[in-house]
């Protein structure tokens, strides 16, 4: 099973830069998709959203223009869910779930916390809600894929410049220390970081559109697929996708066994 995950900046943006052209080519069976910005109203007439032999839903934010996060499945899903129970977040349209027997496929937009201390306090908020939430799922009986840009760095090989950046928003001591606590107590599983223990460079899943970030990989590894430790074993294979530009993110692609 191969899945997908891309914070597309745009979707409509991302479509134009050829995204609807390569997901055909990539086997893929599921594609999770955050920052889709366009509401379902604004592209539901336009087919290369919805592809044929794709089960495709979209979450939007109440804001036009902002957040929203979607999923295209190959195959049906049993079940679809899209609401976290929490409205401040609910409202920004940032979680998305594709059920399949026993298995959850979750596309997921945690806030970003750069623009400002209101959207960090928010971020902190999320934070505070949602591991209590994971917690929960980590032993509700189901496997999950979470799929999706978290806005944070976990460690110092997850972005270029970690000196200069530990007084900001995604590499902030208490975040770090949320993934820690999510892995290391919690017992979920980095995905990537199973198949590629200590890739740098390689591993870098967005860079800022400022200076020259993307031509000398100045990057950070914000964009994970996260799952339960049931399926560590069934991991195959990870990379992050650079040939084609579709967003100031990169596609992240994870095969499993299942």
């Amino acid at each position: 099973m191969r899945i997908i995950s891309l914070n597309c900046n745009g979707i409509r943006s991302a479509a134009r830069k050829g995204l609807f052209e390569w997901l055909p080519k990539q086997n893929a069976d599921v594609l999770c998709v955050q920052e889709t910005k366009a509401q379902h109203p604004d592209v539901q007439h336009d087919p290369q959203f919805f592809p044929d032999g794709w089960h495709v839903r979209f979450r939007d934010a109440q804001k036009k223009g902002y957040s929203g996060v979607a999923i295209y499945s190959r195959k049906e899903p049993d079940a679809v869910l899209d609401t976290l129970g929490a409205e401040e977040f609910d409202n920004e349209g940032r979680y998305l779930e594709y059920r399949f027997g026993k298995l959850s496929v979750v596309s997921l937009y945690l806030p970003s916390g750069s623009s400002g201390p209101e959207r960090q306090a928010s971020k902190d908020r999320f934070l505070d809600f949602f591991l209590p939430l994971l917690k929960q799922w980590r032993n509700n009986g189901r496997e999950y894929v979470i799929c999706g840009d978290w806005n944070i760095a976990h460690r110092n090989i997850d972005l270029k410049n970690w000196r200069s950046n530990q007084k900001n928003s995604g590499f902030l001591p208490h975040e770090r220390a949320w993934l820690d606590t999510l892995f290391d107590e919690v017992g979920w599983v980095d995905a990537y970081r199973v198949v590629h223990p200590q890739t740098e460079g390689e591993a870098y899943t967005w860079w800022s559109n400022r200076g020259q970030a993307w031509a000398n990989n100045v990057g950070w590894r914000i964009d994970y697929q996260i799952v339960t430790p049931g399926l560590q074993s069934k991991l195959k294979a990870a990379s992050v996708y650079k040939d084609e530009r579709f967003s100031d993110h990169a596609p992240l692609i994870l095969d499993y066994d299942l």
